[in-house]
């Protein structure tokens, strides 16, 4: 089963109509799962009241926080 299907039931803050992780040791708990399925590293990163995760893939700097409970890469 992908992480990406997976359902993000960790406390969630809304920033500027972003979901992002509200603490920092949720989003450490998947960071660490993303890493493991897309085998690179993945960190966390603050943005205004939340968290979200981090990493280079193929080159390009991505960034992913949730969408009706399912991480999902930011635009």
């Amino acid at each position: 089963m992908t992480i990406f299907a997976a359902s993000v039931f960790d406390a969630t803050v809304i920033y500027e109509g972003n979901e992002l992780f509200k603490g920092q040791g949720a989003a450490r708990g998947w960071a660490e799962k993303l890493a493991k399925e897309l085998e690179c590293e993945i960190g966390v990163e603050k943005i205004g009241t939340g968290w979200v995760l981090t990493g280079t893939v193929d080159g390009e700097a991505c960034k992913w926080s949730i969408v009706g409970q399912r991480l999902k890469r930011m635009d």
